[in-house]
């Protein structure tokens, strides 16, 4: 026998189930048929895709016109490898995913959440920014979601995934966040799509050669990593996460530091890999990928900014943040985009207070008058100055050279709380190299002989005043960094807290 209260709950619940129905039907059967023949994924199965199966909560479903099933975004929580984070996805199939009032009210709700549970946000972006209609319906001011992505700098990991176009005010929230990922062949940012460049500016363009991944992941910066699809993105996404805690009041988990993958091990094909003569390139991602653990080498901005290196890996179980010179690209030399590119990732990796390890092996940051015009002077200041600034366990290697201000921008000067400072047999510090500065100076021959001489003579001087620890043998270059990691463990018992970044922004 049916009680009187459940059957009078049977109409309220009969509305609720005809409501959420029809909010989560994105854009109907048809609209979404077409879209997935164009080899694309739905908002919601993006999610369901980057989620632990059946985890999430979603919040705002019933935000919004009914006419327009979840104001065109969908948002909420969830678990992610068993850690909680918040997501909103953008419904492109839902008036091409643009932000009506209530989407915006939800964008600003999932960042401030965000904050205040002090978890990870990840944004799914695919949409043509603010509703051009919200004009024709007067409301209250909402809360303005970019204010509250900004808040998030420093304190929780953020990360966007970029799967299809994205422009104004959605596609700010890329670079708002630490991590930008795009999907080739579908993801693209601007600030105005390509219709509206063409009609205010009479500038015919294409959407990839406005905003796609060759033009932000190359050119800009502005995208760290391309995927060939939204699962590989997704993957993308999850491994970022995976060397971040989930806010900047707490430390990174360490992987079992007992593994065979985590154990040291002396690197004998070093001694292949590196040439001493330090005119001779050779690939930095060699010495990256043998001195790390097995299979944890995550770079970040690969074709951008390419003759520094940045990567996220781990050592002897413990998530570090690498900058390395490439000497393949200008043989190692800083141009402007790879200083402020190590200078981005070292303030981002320092806020989450990852260890930071400098390879050095460069000629200085890039001289020429083009360098000069571009700001190399203020880029590789701006470089030195994140650097000094960085509060966690700092690590020095020479591994060849590092002449003038290429040396202090990757972390060797004396007395600037460095936790050990190495160098390799050969490796060369100076203002300038010595044959160069000999002729500048105009020096006689003799002084010149004996400059060249003394560059000549490796670390020896500097390694006697303690201004290098230690010179290593190439092939135990992973103990020793395991070493000094050891030495640092101490603050992983001291109470985190979020650093200040003056006048960062992802």
């Amino acid at each position: 026998m049916v009680s009187e209260n459940r059957h009078a709950w049977t109409p309220l619940l009969a509305a609720l189930d005809e409501r959420r129905l029809a909010a989560r039907a994105m854009g109907g059967p048809d609209k979404l048929l077409r879209y997935r023949r164009f080899g694309r994924v739905d908002s919601r199965e993006r999610i369901t895709k980057l989620l632990d199966h059946g985890t999430f909560q979603e919040i705002g479903v019933l935000a919004g016109d009914t006419s327009i099933p979840s104001d065109g975004f969908v948002a909420g929580s969830g678990l992610l490898d068993g850690r909680p984070v918040l997501v909103g996805s953008e419904d492109f199939t839902v008036a091409g995913g643009s932000i009506g009032t209530a989407a915006a009210t939800k964008r600003a709700r999932i960042a401030e959440l965000a904050k205040r549970e002090r978890i990870p946000l990840i944004m799914l972006l695919e949409g043509a920014g603010h509703r051009a209609t919200n004009a024709l319906h007067p409301h209250r001011p909402a809360p303005n979601d970019l204010q509250a992505m900004a808040e998030l700098s420093g304190l929780v990991p953020t990360v966007s995934v970029v799967c299809g176009p994205s422009a104004g005010h959605g596609a700010l929230t890329a670079p708002m966040s630490d991590f930008v990922v795009m999907i080739e062949g579908h993801g693209a940012l601007f600030t105005a799509g390509p219709p509206l460049v063409e009609a205010s500016l009479g500038e015919k363009v294409t959407k990839e050669d406005l905003g796609g991944p060759h033009v932000h992941a190359v050119q800009s910066g502005v995208a760290d990593n391309v995927a060939a699809d939204v699962d590989s993105a997704l993957a993308m996404a999850r491994r970022y996460l995976s060397y971040f805690p989930s806010n900047a009041w707490s430390r990174t988990e360490h992987s079992d530091a007992e593994a065979p993958i985590a154990a040291p091990r002396s690197l004998e094909t070093l001694l292949d890999i590196v040439p001493p003569n330090p005119r001779i390139p050779y690939d930095m991602r060699d010495v990256l990928s043998v001195m790390v653990d097995e299979d944890s080498l995550f770079e970040l901005q690969p074709h951008h900014g390419s003759s520094v290196i940045t990567a996220l890996a781990r050592m002897g179980g413990r998530a570090v943040a690498v900058v390395a010179n490439q000497p393949l690209v200008l043989a190692g030399a800083l141009d402007v985009a790879a200083a402020e590119k190590a200078t981005r990732f070292i303030e981002m990796t320092g806020a989450f207070h990852l260890p930071l390890i400098f390879l050095a092996d460069n000629p200085g940051v890039l001289a020429g008058s083009k360098s000069e015009r571009d700001g190399i002077l203020r880029a590789s200041a701006r470089m030195f100055a994140a650097q000094h600034r960085s509060t966690v366990p700092k690590m020095h290697v020479t591994v060849r050279k590092a002449f003038g201000f290429g040396g202090s921008v990757m972390g060797q000067n004396a007395f600037d709380r460095q936790t050990i400072s190495l160098s390799f047999p050969g490796g060369m510090l100076g203002g300038i190299p010595a044959a160069v500065g000999g002729r500048t100076a105009k020096a006689d021959e003799r002084t010149q002989r004996a400059l060249i001489e003394n560059e000549a003579a490796g670390p020896w001087r500097l390694a006697s005043s303690v201004t290098y620890d230690d010179v290593i043998d190439p092939r135990e270059l992973r103990n020793a960094l395991l070493g000094a990691l050891r030495l640092s463990g101490g603050r992983d018992s001291e109470p985190a807290s979020p650093v200040m970044r003056t006048g960062y922004l992802p």
